[in-house]
Formats: C-alpha cells, sequence, structure tokens
C-alpha cells in the first residue's frame, strides 16, 4: 500500500510556516489594524484574513514560479517588494493611521485583505517557502508529500485564526488605551521584521550578481 502521509514532511512544512507567520505575534498586529472594530467585525476580518492568506499561498505554490519567471522577477525581488510592503504597514501601526474610524462600508474587509491577509500574513517569507516545498513535493513524487504539504498550510492557517480569534479576549482585558499601545508596539516589531527582509533580499541579490 503507496504512503499517504510524510509526517516528516508534514512537521518541517508546519514549523517552518508557523515560525515565519508567527500565529502569536500576528496578536498585536491584528489588534492594532482592527482596533477600531467591534468584536464581530473583528471577527469576520480575522476569517476573511485567513482565506485571503491561503489563497494568496496556494496561489503563488501552483503558479509562482512560472509567473515570476514569465516577469523576469527574482524571488529575492519579491522579498525586497514584500519588506517594503511591511515597512509601509509598520508606519501606519506607528502613527495610528488605522485607528482613525471611517464610515462603513468596506474597511473591515479592506483591513482583512490588505494588509493583514497580505503581506503580512501571506508575506514574502511564507510564500517562497511554500514555493519550495512544493517543489521538493513535486521531485519526491507520489501523494504522500503533496497530502503532507497541503495539510501543514491548513494547519499553520488553523493555528493563526485561532490566534486572532483570541484577539478579542485580549481587547476587552487591554481596553482601549492597552490596545493602542500594543498596535505601537507592533508597528516597531513589524518594522525590524521588514528591514530584516529589505537586508536578507539585497544580500541575496549582491550575491547572485
Amino acid at each position: 500500500m503507496a504512503e499517504v502521509f510524510d509526517v516528516r514532511l508534514f512537521t518541517e512544512v508546519f514549523v517552518t510556516l508557523f515560525v515565519i507567520m508567527d500565529p502569536p505575534g500576528q496578536v498585536p498586529i491584528f489588534l492594532g489594524l482592527t482596533g477600531a472594530m467591534t468584536a464581530r467585525q473583528r471577527t469576520r476580518a480575522a476569517g476573511t484574513a485567513i482565506l485571503v492568506a491561503f489563497g494568496v499561498i496556494v496561489g503563488f505554490a501552483a503558479f509562482g514560479q512560472q509567473v515570476l519567471a514569465y516577469m523576469h522577477v527574482s524571488l529575492p525581488a519579491l522579498q525586497a517588494a514584500g519588506g517594503l510592503l511591511l515597512l509601509l504597514v509598520a508606519m501606519q501601526l506607528l502613527t495610528g493611521r488605522f485607528e482613525v474610524p471611517e464610515p462603513a462600508g468596506g474597511r473591515g474587509a479592506n483591513v482583512a485583505m490588505v494588509p493583514l491577509g497580505t503581506p503580512i500574513l501571506a508575506g514574502p517569507g511564507a510564500i517562497v517557502a511554500t514555493m519550495v516545498f512544493v517543489q521538493r513535493a513535486g521531485a519526491e513524487g507520489g501523494a504522500a508529500p503533496w497530502v503532507s504539504v497541503a495539510v501543514g498550510v491548513l494547519a499553520v492557517c488553523a493555528c493563526l485564526y485561532a490566534a486572532m480569534r483570541f484577539a478579542n479576549v485580549v481587547h476587552r482585558v487591554l481596553g482601549v488605551s492597552g490596545t493602542t499601545l500594543i498596535s505601537r508596539i507592533a508597528g516597531l516589531l513589524l518594522s525590524a521584521i521588514a528591514v530584516q527582509s529589505l537586508a536578507t533580499a539585497i544580500t541575496a541579490m549582491v550575491q547572485a550578481a
């Protein structure tokens, strides 16, 4: 009977994406981006963000190599672009731009899709890592590697959703002032991640030149 699940590959996928996407670390960022929302809107935003992140990751896993090759874009260039986007989001968190109430209509959906769904959750690191695992699954052949990669991605997305749902409890405990403080700290940390992403991408470009 052919093996239908590779536990070792699943573990690698789950641990790698868990570290990169960092579900516990997304809680303060999520609170900063959704501070003006109600609990129901925040829950809806969490679900939308997970769907967007999953769709982006699956899309790049399936067609990323072909798209990048067609556009003559390297993986370090993609990572650098993601770093710049994250830096912009970090500046908005630090200045409190996302905390200004706006008329109802699409603010929750917009924040959930961009920047939360991508590039914060489905960022360049997660996209590149998934593309590498997909290449590995294709090279190994058989159904087991593909199933293991898919289950690993779904498991991390489930952890992310659980962390953001838990953010409602954190918001009630901290209150408005505490949430504002957390969003400022999140902006500072996110800016450091963005700069590191840019530095890594530039180093890769220089080494490849």
